[in-house]
C-alpha cells in the first residue's frame, strides 16, 4: 500500500527523530557526526565511517561503542566477510 517514496521520507522522519534523542542523551560530538553520516549512508562498516567523518579510528570506534549502547544504532555481521561489522541507525 505505501510507495517506495513514501517509505523513504517516513524512514527519515524517524532517522530526525532518533537523531534529535541523541542530542537530549548527553552523547560526544564525535557520536553526533557519525550518527548523522548513518543516517545519509544507511549502511557502513568502521572502516568507511572513519573514511566519511575524517575521524582517527579509535574515536569512531569510542563513538559507535557510545551509540550502541545508547541503543541509538544496530550492528550486524557482515554477509561478505564475517570479520566486518555493519552499523545503521536503530529505528
Amino acid at each position: 500500500l505505501y510507495s517506495r517514496s513514501m517509505a523513504t521520507g517516513i524512514r527519515r522522519d524517524l532517522q530526525a527523530v532518533v537523531i534529535e534523542k541523541s542530542s537530549k542523551e548527553g552523547l560526544p560530538p564525535s557520536a553526533k557526526l557519525v550518527l548523522k553520516v548513518l543516517e545519509y549512508n544507511e549502511e557502513l562498516t568502521q572502516k568507511e565511517l572513519v573514511q566519511e567523518t575524517l575521524l582517527p579510528s579509535r574515536t569512531v570506534r569510542y563513538a559507535l561503542s557510545r551509540l550502541e549502547s545508547a541503543r541509538l544504532v544496530k550492528v550486524r555481521f557482515s554477509t561478505v566477510d564475517a570479520r566486518k561489522r555493519i552499523y545503521s541507525i536503530n529505528i
